[in-house]
C-alpha cells in the first residue's frame, strides 16, 4: 500500500488499531466488518488539516456544510444493514458524501448504488474509491429522496442524512425481505431505525439516539 494510503502517525494502522478496539468495547461484534474497517484508510477521505483527526470517535467537517460520520455510527449502521443476511449483492446508498461509509460497504455487499445530492463531493469520493481499486459502486448525482428506481429493487438501503420521516420513493424501491437503516427526525430528536419489508408491508425498529446532518432535496 502507498504511503498516503497505509497513514504515519496519528494515521498509521496502529492509531487505526486503537479505533477498532473502541468500536469492540462499543458493541460491534462482526469480524468482517471490523476487518474492512482496520484496513481501510479514513484519513483519506477528509481535508489533510483533519487527517489527524480521522481516527477518533467523532463526526468530522467534510466541506459544503455535511460531515463524515464517527466510526461507530459507520460501523453500527452497516451491521444493522448486514444483520439479516450473510451478502447483500445490491445496496443503496443515499448521501454518498466523501465516500468513506460507500468504501466500507463496497467491501461488503456485491454492487453499491450510491446517490449524491452535492456533485463536487461525488467527485472527489469517485476519485478517492478509485484509488482504493473499489469498483463496484455506481454513482448518481440526484435528488436522494426519489432513490435509484433504475437499479431498484434493493436488498439493502443506508442513508446518511435525516429526514422528518421515512421517503416514499425509497420504500419503493425495497425488496420484499430488504433492510433499510435511516436516522429519522429533526435537530435534536433523530433516532435511527431500521425498516424491513414483508410480504404484507413494513416493519419498523425504533433504535438509538443519532446526529445527522438533515436530508435536503434538490441537487447542487
Amino acid at each position: 500500500m502507498i504511503q498516503s494510503l497505509q497513514g504515519i502517525g496519528m494515521t498509521s494502522l496502529r492509531t487505526r488499531e486503537r479505533m477498532i478496539k473502541r468500536l469492540t468495547e462499543q458493541g460491534i461484534s462482526s469480524n468482517k466488518i471490523l476487518d474492512v474497517m482496520r484496513n481501510t484508510p479514513r484519513h483519506i477521505f477528509m481535508d489533510e488539516a483533519l487527517a489527524s483527526r480521522a481516527y477518533e470517535d467523532t463526526a468530522l467537517p467534510i466541506g459544503y456544510n455535511q460531515t463524515i460520520s464517527q466510526p461507530y455510527i459507520v460501523a453500527k449502521m452497516t451491521e444493522l444493514l448486514l444483520a439479516s443476511s450473510g451478502r447483500l449483492a445490491r445496496v443503496l446508498e443515499i448521501g454518498t458524501g466523501c465516500g468513506y461509509q460507500t468504501a466500507i460497504l463496497a467491501q461488503l455487499v456485491d454492487h453499491v448504488y450510491s446517490v449524491e445530492r452535492i456533485s463536487p463531493l461525488q467527485k472527489k469520493a469517485k476519485d478517492r474509491l478509485w484509488e482504493l481499486k473499489l469498483k463496484n459502486v455506481s454513482y448518481l448525482h440526484s435528488d436522494g429522496g426519489w432513490g435509484w428506481p433504475d437499479h431498484a429493487p434493493y436488498d439493502g438501503i443506508l442513508v446518511a442524512a435525516a429526514p422528518p420521516e421515512i421517503p416514499e420513493m425509497l420504500l419503493q424501491q425495497m425488496a420484499v425481505g430488504g433492510v433499510m437503516v435511516i436516522p429519522i427526525g429533526k435537530g435534536g430528536s433523530q433516532r435511527l431505525q431500521r425498516v424491513t419489508r414483508t410480504e404484507n408491508g413494513y416493519e419498523v425498529e425504533k433504535l438509538e439516539p443519532v446526529i445527522f446532518v438533515p436530508f435536503l432535496s434538490g441537487r447542487k
